[in-house]
């Protein structure tokens, strides 16, 4: 676990407090980002359970264009694409609004800056499409309260390929590493760039917070920095 100070990607310390996030003792709204096979949901899971927090995870059923996308990326990439994205935002709105502490399972800033992103550099998203993706974008994150905390979870690749292997997901199991590297590099550039909450990194390569009791307890006294 290490704070931004610590990487090529940082902003010099562990929590960067803009003006927009919420003042102690209001709602708050955590959210988990990461690559493919980082530890996302069960870091979810393990902070709702320990925290009280309702979890909301990544919304993949029931997309009607997925099926067509895997056959042809680029004709119904945009289609796609902005289906997630009415669904994050719907997501986000609710738990901006809500009055319960919330934990997130993937954000709506992945969603472009990341995948959105990945499959216009690949051209499997037109220009067009892409700029109109990006305005839709754009003029939604604006009106969004970001959440009070991101938590930003890396690993190494082997350590990524191992965990979706373990896991089992049949749709996981051909990703090639080359894309995984792709949306890592994404990842890390978005990561830099990202300002608009208090952050934490967390590098779970070793980390075992359910079974190791050290790593549990320091990673609650990083978390609870900000929820007291």
């Amino acid at each position: 676990m290490r704070s931004r100070g610590d990487r090529a990607l940082d902003k010099s310390r562990w929590f960067a407090v803009p003006a927009c996030v919420a003042a102690p003792g209001s709602r708050r709204f955590i959210a988990v980002a990461g690559n493919i096979g980082v530890g996302k949901s069960t870091l979810v899971r393990f902070l709702a359970r320990d925290y009280n927090l309702t979890p909301r995870y990544e919304p993949n059923e029931g997309n009607p264009y997925l099926k067509d996308f895997y056959a042809d990326m680029r004709r119904w990439s945009f289609h796609s694409q902005v289906y997630f994205l009415a669904k994050k935002f719907r997501i986000h709105q609710e738990l901006s609004e809500t009055e319960e502490r919330v934990i997130q399972d993937r954000t709506i800033y992945e969603d472009a800056e990341i995948f959105a992103e990945n499959l216009y550099r690949r051209r499997q998203m037109s220009k067009r499409d892409y700029q109109t993706y990006r305005d839709l974008y754009e003029s939604i994150v604006r009106q969004l309260r970001p959440p009070d905390l991101m938590i930003y979870l890396t690993c190494s690749m082997r350590t990524v390929r191992k965990r979706i292997k373990m896991r089992g997901r049949p749709e996981e199991q051909a990703i090639p590493i080359g894309y995984l590297r792709r949306l890592q590099q994404l990842y890390d550039s978005w990561f830099e760039r990202y300002d608009r909450s208090e952050t934490v990194v967390i590098e779970t390569d070793k980390l075992d917070y359910i079974q190791d009791l050290v790593h549990r307890i320091d990673l609650r006294r990083r978390v609870e920095k900000v929820l007291r």
